[in-house]
């Protein structure tokens, strides 16, 4: 397997950019994985774009707001956050709030380019993968720190992955990230080889990401609630300087950084002294907050609050999440969602289009797959979601549901009577899901929303105590698929572990082969839908609001926000 090695140039500092500018300079990277997302870059990048409503990976303050001059160092950024980011460390929390402050705190071995799904060095400056995907030889780079002073070498690699193994199920993400992992063996200081017990195509991806960022050696000792507190000690850009759990997080630019992401805007430290993030749950208070200068951005806008927000002289950028888009995922092992019918009939009968126009705005689209468009290896299948509402009620008279005298089917004196469980993690969930339901009660179906919390999901979902999940996914990797759907995984459709979805899902994770892998995800798609195993609606997107005084904050491939390259302009 041809190592990736990249010797980083120096950067001068990059000025704003115009609306949809050009991906910043890239080094390319032959593993296999970046191959395999290559692969598919010319339609996720078209895709992508597509999804956005500003520019592809510069997030606000760069769509329509060029800056005057040159980057500016100094500031205090006062971001708003919509829900409550109960834990702050990445390796174990799941949450996008949570995500957006722990990426500032810590670094990962590598990087995805958002524009082309491809991954590049950060502290790893080159790998080897074997030729069966079950090692993965870091070589490091020697310059990096944590903020206490020890060194980010091939011991805080072992450290940090050993323990997010043992986290295990506490670790939402990363748990199956490190699916068959075994080992990390410190070659040397700069080395760090990784085993596999079985192949794992998907790995490379995961190094990316904040969830298998890296922390000092003593911070992996720490309790997991002294982590989700702050306690520990990362390599990023940022350190934590207090947190006031439900109210805010305060962080400060860490002094000497000099080893930011290859695809990073510029070299050194970053720009802003300091962030200040505070919860601002109710929505109409944050958007006025950023109108009334006391914000300098926010996320979580409600497609309500879009226009307004434009008109007031404030940025919104948006960008499509990859991942899972939001799906009703059922549980084949309830009474009525076992029919294959059934759950054909209901996709048939929900239009995605009207969902998009009445409740969204044209920062979101329709979904066209169980994956969105802005995942590396989505395969287009919008036929198999066409709105067909007369082909649903056919379908349904074909399966023996008669129309019952309140307009509601019934088969053998039951009736076609369906729950919907979910969460409010994106706040126009229950108006999408309202909408849904008039629109399925025009086939005859009774569809009930069951809100929970947060805090009771896990339990729903264990039990399987649902007719469908609503539910959605950030990675920007294919691999999420086998992550919700796997018998072997979370498995929430609560298929067999003989059902035929599960070979080439497990298939894909093992194959190194680039073709092969987008084949074998295409296939799972394709499964997925023609047998009614996801429902999927409209894919997620990521929108954030900024004052024109916020430059060059940016989307991850995650869609997720990074604050190194950011700056504000003072008059």
């Amino acid at each position: 397997m041809p190592s990736t090695t990249t010797p980083r140039q120096p950067a001068s500092p990059r000025p704003a950019e115009p609306p949809r500018p050009a991906a910043p300079a890239r080094r390319n990277s032959p593993s296999r994985q970046a191959a395999f997302a290559a692969a598919a870059a010319a339609t996720v990048s078209a895709l992508l774009l597509a999804g956005c409503a500003s520019s592809g990976n510069a997030a606000p303050g760069t769509d329509g707001a060029a800056a005057t001059g040159e980057p500016q160092s100094g500031g205090t950024l006062r971001f708003g956050l919509g829900y409550d980011p109960t834990c702050l460390d990445p390796q174990q929390a799941g949450g996008n709030d949570s995500l957006n402050v722990g990426r500032q705190l810590v670094d990962s071995l590598t990087d995805q380019d958002p524009e082309t799904g491809e991954i590049v060095p950060w502290i790893a400056t080159s790998w080897e993968v074997s030729p069966d995907a079950t090692t993965f030889t870091f070589t490091l780079r020697d310059d990096a720190t944590f903020a206490d002073g020890t060194p980010v070498d091939a011991a805080a690699v072992q450290a940090n992955l050993d323990g997010i193994a043992e986290l295990g199920a506490q670790s939402t993400l990363g748990s199956s990230y490190l699916d068959g992992y075994v080992q990390t063996v410190v070659v040397d200081p700069q080395t760090a080889r990784v085993e596999f017990s079985q192949p794992s195509a998907q790995f490379l991806q995961a190094t990316s990401t904040m969830t298998l960022g890296l922390f000092s050696v003593a911070s992996t000792t720490l309790s997991v609630e002294d982590r989700c507190a702050g306690e520990f000690v990362g390599s990023g850009p940022f350190t934590l300087t207090d947190w006031q759990p439900a109210r805010s997080a305060s962080l400060e630019r860490r002094e000497g950084y000099a080893w930011p992401s290859s695809i990073a805007g510029h070299d050194g430290e970053a720009y802003l002294d300091a962030i200040e993030f505070s919860l601002v749950t109710e929505p109409s208070v944050r958007t006025g907050s950023l109108q009334s200068d006391q914000l300098d951005a926010v996320m979580n806008v409600l497609p309500t609050d879009e226009e307004p927000l434009r008109a007031s002289g404030q940025t919104v950028s948006a960008r499509t999440n990859p991942g899972l888009a939001f799906s009703l995922v059922p549980n084949t092992q309830s009474p009525v969602v076992e029919d294959q019918e059934v759950r054909l009939a209901i996709s048939e009968a929900i239009d995605r289009q009207e969902v998009v126009d009445t409740v969204l705005t044209p920062s979101y689209t329709p979904a066209t797959s169980t994956l969105s468009s802005a995942t590396p290896g989505h395969t287009d299948l919008g036929d198999l979601l066409a709105f067909d509402l007369e082909g649903a009620t056919a379908r349904l008279d074909a399966a023996g549901w008669e129309p019952g005298s309140d307009g509601v089917r019934t088969k053998d004196g039951e009736r076609l009577q369906v729950d919907v469980v979910y969460v409010t993690n994106f706040a126009a969930s229950e108006q999408i899901l309202q909408l849904v339901q008039q629109q399925l009660v025009k086939a005859g179906v009774d569809l009930q929303l069951r809100q929970v919390t947060m805090a009771e999901l896990p339990e729903v979902q264990r039990t399987g105590d649902y007719d469908f999940l609503w539910n959605n996914l950030t990675r920007a990797d294919g691999d999420v698929l086998r992550t919700v759907y796997g018998a072997g995984a979370r498995n929430l459709a609560r298929v067999p572990s003989d059902d035929p979805v599960n070979a080439p899902l497990e298939a894909q994770a093992a194959e190194g082969s680039v073709d092969a892998r987008l084949a074998l995800l295409a296939d799972v798609q394709t499964e997925l839908l023609e047998r009614g195993l996801s429902v999927p609606v409209l894919e997620f997107t990521t929108v954030v609001a900024t004052s024109p005084a916020v430059h060059d904050l940016r989307f991850e491939a995650s869609s997720r926000l990074s604050f190194y390259d950011t700056w504000l302009e003072t008059s």
